[in-house]
This record gives structure tokens, sequence and C-alpha cells, in this order.
């Protein structure tokens, strides 16, 4: 595969931004990625959802005066709030010009879960949702301190129940377990203990605030330090921890590069990472840049996100409703905004199951058809029919090129590597004989497309 084009997907969800980086070079895309904006505005979708706790408080009152049918659909509408917010982040990710802060955020998302499903207010995973784009190059401690202080987490892990005389230890356990340090580098009573130090921190009216009545003001012992801490006390402690790099060194490989990053490289990257003080610029360039140094192709299998998203820019299908690809990430088991559990999504080999792969091939033969792979969303027990206009698929090749130019050219685009057993097939479908500009060429060439993307050097970048 160009490598061009190879780390265009990696940093991005396509290859959109294979030209950019082969003209600017990877330190000077990486630069101007880091300094990409984004709009602080709330999306026009939210504009009738609860924004306060006074708000929220005044529906739920509205709720429950209201007849079944009528609280039927004002739940309905927070659902399609819900999927109007997947289809505003797949079309920000298709969008932008330099996409490494989405793909980011998205990293972080999988990170400090937060699910709809659980929280149930839009406009609170919204803000958390923010808040990881705007962090998406900071510093990796003070995200940490941010996350803990949105009405989202201390909802989704029940810190809300959290209280001088209940103490719940969820939010306490993941933040160490998966936020920070990662299992096996703290004891139980450190779990303990960081519980009451955040026993208090509950739901406020624009994030998560302590709450006089609800803290505990014991004296703890947290990692060998006594005193009175909070939750900024408690992150500041955690990061003084010897292993506190390394869970999020790991983590970033994985998702970028290697499914089964080596702890060599492991260890390499988070001495570095604390070096510069947990910042994550400094240490996403020098990953990328030495990395992109080595003939690492084939080492991660794709996602369902950089899957689809990767399929849309090659066959230039501008028109595809964003929310059937939310709901074929759904089916693939990449559901934005509700990961199955906290730990989110294990990525790798689940990513390529035979149901996964069956659903890859059967959506590459409608989408190269020029239609789409569901004509309903499923939003509740009910379903909303969309407007299917038929799909204008084309793939761009070099119309100069006889078959065997265009067969290495879509190959080398394509696949991570070039497997000789597929030539004889490919062969058969561009003969010797083809014509690029006949009138039934680009059909051809969107035949070969199909057969090369149904390959498993396709799943694979």
């Amino acid at each position: 595969m160009d490598k061009h084009n190879l780390w265009s997907i990696r940093l991005g969800f396509s290859g959109k931004q294979s030209p950019l980086i082969a003209t600017m070079g990877l330190e000077q895309f990486l630069e101007a990625s880091f300094a990409s904006k984004f709009s602080p505005d709330i999306p026009e979708f939210l504009k009738d959802s609860p924004k306060t706790l006074q708000a929220l408080r005044a529906k739920r009152q509205t709720l429950q005066s209201s007849s079944a049918e009528e609280a039927k659909e004002m739940l309905k509408k927070e659902l399609q709030v819900s999927f109007e917010m997947k289809s505003w982040w797949i079309s920000k990710m298709q969008s932008e010009d330099y996409p490494l802060r989405e793909k980011m955020t998205c990293f972080w998302h999988n990170h400090f879960v937060s699910t709809y499903q659980k929280v149930k207010v839009n406009h609170w995973v919204f803000q958390h949702n923010q808040l990881l784009r705007e962090h998406a190059f900071g510093n990796f401690k003070t995200l940490t301190k941010q996350v803990l202080q949105t009405n989202a987490m201390v909802r989704y892990l029940d810190n809300v129940d959290n209280r001088r005389d209940k103490i719940n230890e969820n939010l306490s356990r993941e933040l160490l377990e998966l936020f920070t340090l990662g299992i096996g580098n703290y004891s139980e009573e450190d779990i303990k203990n960081g519980a009451k130090g955040l026993a208090g921190l509950n739901l406020g009216e624009d994030k998560a605030m302590y709450r006089k009545l609800l803290k505990n003001n014991d004296t703890i012992t947290y990692f060998g330090k006594t005193g009175t801490f909070k939750a900024d006390d408690l992150v500041d402690i955690i990061f003084e921890q010897k292993a506190v790099p390394y869970l999020l060194t790991r983590k970033i490989l994985q998702w970028f590069i290697y499914d089964s990053p080596t702890e060599t490289l492991v260890n390499y990257y988070g001495d570095y990472f604390r070096k510069v003080n947990f910042e994550i610029k400094p240490l996403l360039t020098k990953i990328f840049t030495e990395e992109f140094q080595k003939d690492n192709a084939g080492s991660k299998i794709k996602d369902p996100l950089v899957y689809i998203l990767q399929l849309m820019h090659e066959l230039n299908a501008s028109n595809m409703n964003p929310k059937l690809i939310a709901f074929f990430l759904k089916q693939q088991g990449m559901d934005l905004f509700n990961q199955p559990n906290v730990k989110g999504w294990n990525g790798g080999k689940e990513w390529l199951t035979s149901q996964i792969y069956l659903q890859r091939n059967n959506v590459a033969d409608l989408l190269c058809d020029g239609r789409s792979w569901n004509r309903r969303i499923q939003f509740t027990e009910d379903s909303m029919t969309e407007s299917m206009p038929k799909l204008n698929v084309k793939v761009n090749y070099n119309k100069n090129g006889n078959h065997l130019a265009i067969i290495s050219e879509l190959s080398n685009r394509l696949l991570f590597k070039k497997d000789e057993n597929w030539q004889q097939e490919w062969e058969s479908i561009l003969k010797y004989d083809f014509n690029p500009k006949a009138e039934n060429a680009d059909n051809a060439v969107l035949r070969l497309f199909n057969a090369m993307i149904k390959t498993p050097e396709f799943q694979i970048i």
C-alpha cells in the first residue's frame, strides 16, 4: 500500500488526506492537524433538549403529568436526537480537511466511556464529547480532571450514588483501572479511599460539583499520602505513580497502528510521555513520525468506522445519509455514544468475526451497485422511513493506463499487500484488451474494486 494513503487512513478515516501528506510532509501535516479548529456552538438538533438541572427537572415534571402516549413521544424525540448526534459526528469525520482531531476525539470517547443509554441526557453527552474534542491534543492529567467534572461521567459511573453515608466505588475503581493506571497498579484500599474522596461529587447545573451535605471529609490515605483529598487532589497523586504513562501509550498505539504493540514500544513511548509531562501533542508527533519510517502495514484490523468511511470516500458516495452509516456501525458493534460497557470497544480481532466480515461484504455489494443496505432506521419499536435516493458511485482511476496498470493502481491504494493469488481473478475482470475510454469502463473498474474490497487484505491496514 502507498505509504501516504496508509497514513491518511491511520490519521483519519480514509485516503482523502493522502495528497496532503505527500505534498506537506508528515510533520507539517501533523502541525496543521493540531492547529485545526472546531465550533463550540451547540448544534440545532439540541435546541429543545434540557441543558441545565433546572430544565431537566421541569421536563421530568412534564413527563409525570403527561399521558402515557405523550410521555412516549417525548422520550422518542430525545432518542431521535441521540441519532442526530451520531449523524452530526459522522458528518464531521467525513468533512474535516484535517480529521486527526476527530480521530483522537473518538479515541478519548472509547477511553473515557460515557454512554447515552446510561446518561440519558443528550446535552450532557454532547458536553462530554466536546470536552474530549477541545482537549484532544492537550494534557492527559488536565483532561482526566475535566472529565471527572462532567455530569455525564458522574452519572455514567454512578457517582450520583456515592455519598458519605453510602459509598459507591464505581468511579474510583475505573479512574484507576481503565483511565490511568491499569490492573495491578493499585490496591483495594486505594479504591475505597478514592471513593471517599469522590463522595458527594454530584450533578451540577453546567458540570459536576461537590454537594456539601454529601461530601466525606474524612482523612484518607491514598497511594501512601494522607490528607483530605478531593477529585483534583486524587488525580495529582495518581499521576505521580510510575505506571501511569503506559496504559495510555499502549492504547494509542493500538488505536492508530498496532493491534498488538510490543512491550518495548509501549515502554519506550511511555517513558517519553512522562518526560513531556503527559502532553499529548508531542507524544503523537513522536509516535507518528517514528512509526512512519517503518514498514508496518498490515499491523491493524480496520474498525467499522474506518472501513465504511474509506468505502464512502473511494466510491465518491457523497449523498449517503450519515444515519445509515450510524446504523451500520451499530450492526458492526461500534455504536457511537453507546459502547457495550465501560471498557469500550476491544477492537483487534473482534472487528473481523465471520459475521462482521459477511456484513461488510454484503454492504460492499450494495454500495458498488449504488444502493444502501437498509431502508429503515430503527429508533424504538417504531421505525422512521428514510428517503433513499440512488447513490452515485464512481471509482477514480487513471484512464490512460492499461488493465495491468489500473489493477496495480487500485491494489496499491486499497490493499496492505499485493497477493499474487488474486491477480488472475482481477485480470479476468479487467482483461488484456480493456479499454479505459470505453463506455462501460467505469463499471468494469467498479467490479474490480468490489472484488478487491472483499478480500481479507482490505480489512487490514
